[in-house]
């Protein structure tokens, strides 16, 4: 089968593309045709080595799929050939990954894809709706009413922030750096659409849009936190989610947040187990086939060039190039 691989970490170009033999599944795999894969920066990270994974040789990189069940192993009883599914959390923790024609992926990482819903949008959604629904739902509890910031609103994460949370009927305070990236936060419903570049006094026009009431949930996707700031804003037992900047040790007001009763979440989307991952998955596949999740898709790259989709996703991703919105997806 044609492959993206590297045998050792480094820039976008230790990355191969290529012949590797195509896997057979084991006990609990499927093997999947894969139709669809996104990028993530995660993805970037363990391939720089900036986040240390066994990985092994020749490494197959990618999180994400979507695609059809092509076989099944021993002892799988949730899919059969023919059955359309998408899929995160490969590609990290010495499993393979999903940038290659074909993919063996243990059952319980798949979900089936809605029939209204293409591969594209379910490869697009897979690990940043997964990570958006663990911190609003299994973490804040995010409630229906609240209001909720989430900082870069048209982000892969903050864009399925804001979308779930108006799927709960919540009030929505984003942020973003051009007007044509407000439009798009505003057609998905986001109530108070804030342009860092333009938009003057941020701190002012939260508190005058929750009239001083402040923050119920803030979902945090910036590498370094302004814990300052953030607390000032926040309502009374407001949460707090942080799940970026492995290497963040900001300043952190202990007095105003623990007088204002307020909690602190962080966590890392795989280490959630199967079934919480799951539960995510039902609410996103309800969501997509009703159209109240709408992925962004910035850019399409053929499987050949996915060290020309890294470097595009390092430039955005580390050096803040501003060169794309939406996910990056590779097509085999």
């Amino acid at each position: 089968m044609k492959a993206v691989f590297y045998e050792k970490t480094g820039g976008p170009e230790v990355i191969q593309f290529g012949d590797l033999p195509k896997p057979a599944p084991k006990s609990g795999e499927v093997l999947v045709r894969v139709m669809a894969a996104a990028l993530n920066p995660i993805d970037t990270y363990i391939r720089a080595g900036m986040v240390a994974m066994p990985l092994p040789k020749p490494f197959i990189p990618g999180c994400d799929l979507a695609g059809a069940v092509e076989a099944v192993g021993p002892n799988c009883r949730r899919w059969k050939a023919g059955d359309r599914v998408w899929g995160s959390n490969q590609g990290l923790l010495g499993r393979q990954g999903t940038f290659a024609e074909y993919a063996c992926v243990g059952e319980e990482w798949l979900y089936p894809i809605p029939a209204s819903v293409t591969d594209a949008d379910s490869a697009a959604a897979a690990l940043v709706a997964i990570t958006a629904h663990l911190g609003l739902f299994r973490c804040a509890r995010l409630q229906k009413g609240e209001t909720v910031f989430v900082n870069g609103g048209t982000g892969g994460v903050g864009s399925m922030v804001v979308q779930m949370a108006k799927a709960l009927d919540c009030r929505v305070i984003t942020t973003v750096g051009s007007a044509e990236k407000e439009a798009l936060c505003r057609k998905w419903g986001a109530d108070c659409v804030i342009n860092y570049k333009t938009g003057g006094d941020i701190p002012g026009i939260i508190r005058e849009f929750t009239r001083g009431q402040g923050v119920h949930v803030w979902y945090e996707t910036l590498r370094e936190p302004d814990f300052g700031r953030t607390i000032d804003l926040m309502a009374r037992r407001g949460r707090i989610i942080v799940m970026a900047g492995r290497q963040a040790q900001p300043l952190f007001p202990v007095g105003p947040f623990y007088v204002k009763d307020l909690a602190l979440f962080g966590f890392a989307m795989f280490n959630a187990a199967p079934e919480e991952q799951r539960q995510c998955a039902e609410d996103i596949n309800r969501w997509l086939a009703a159209k109240k999740l709408q992925p962004v898709i910035g850019r399409t790259f053929p499987l050949a060039e996915a060290s020309q989709a890294h470097h595009l996703q390092e430039q955005n991703t580390l050096h803040k190039a501003g060169t794309i919105t939406g996910k990056i997806l590779v097509i085999p």
